[in-house]
């Protein structure tokens, strides 16, 4: 769902509430605060029609990343690795440009994909430090890693925190041209310590 739409949807819930609350008086900050809340939590858990949150907070990323890892390993595919912040305009711009059918269709072929959560840039920062950056300067922050775990675009991960600007298509070349497409499932092995 697109920020105007979950804006949308919100002042209809506050307009909503109106008439009940007329009935008895003007709402408390209490009831209007519990319906923003509501709202603002539907809107992420239906961002894009999936019901995934983007950048969930509550979610173990270090078990998301050695899950993608894995699922790496045996796909023969790149990991995409994305940090960033649902509060993030930029963060949030990315989310919708990887589930357009095109943009997910070309990732799907090419990378087994995790969202991370950093907070305002204070959370999950032991992920980004795991991989070679020395911290998030921006969201979001895009790592692509090969299957056995190494980041090949540390230079330019961080330069990401445009997305919002970016052109779908110059996404959509980038990151296709970023890694071939995997035709068939090949594991790959492990990395030498």
């Amino acid at each position: 769902m697109k920020r105007g739409v979950a804006a949308t949807a919100l002042a209809l819930m506050l307009l909503a509430a109106g008439p009940a609350a007329s009935q008895e008086g003007p709402p408390s900050p209490q009831h209007l605060q519990a319906i923003i809340n509501q709202a603002i939590q539907d809107a992420l858990d239906s961002h894009d029609g999936t019901g995934l949150v983007p950048y969930d907070a509550s979610r173990d990323a270090s078990v998301d990343v050695d899950a993608a890892l894995m699922a790496a390993a045996t796909s023969g595919k790149h990991v995409l690795l994305i940090m960033g912040g649902s509060w993030c305009h930029d963060s949030m711009a990315l989310w919708d440009q990887f589930h357009t059918p095109r943009a997910a269709a070309m990732l799907a072929d090419r990378y087994e994909t995790v969202w991370v959560d950093v907070g305002h840039r204070d959370r999950n920062l032991d992920i980004a430090r795991r991989f070679g950056l020395d911290g998030i300067h921006g969201t979001p922050t895009v790592l692509i890693l090969t299957p056995q775990g190494t980041a090949t675009n540390l230079e330019d991960a961080p330069t990401w925190r445009n997305a919002a600007s970016r052109k779908p298509d110059a996404i959509y070349r980038q990151l296709s041209r970023a890694v071939p497409v995997v035709t068939a499932a090949r594991p790959v092995p492990p990395a030498h310590p």
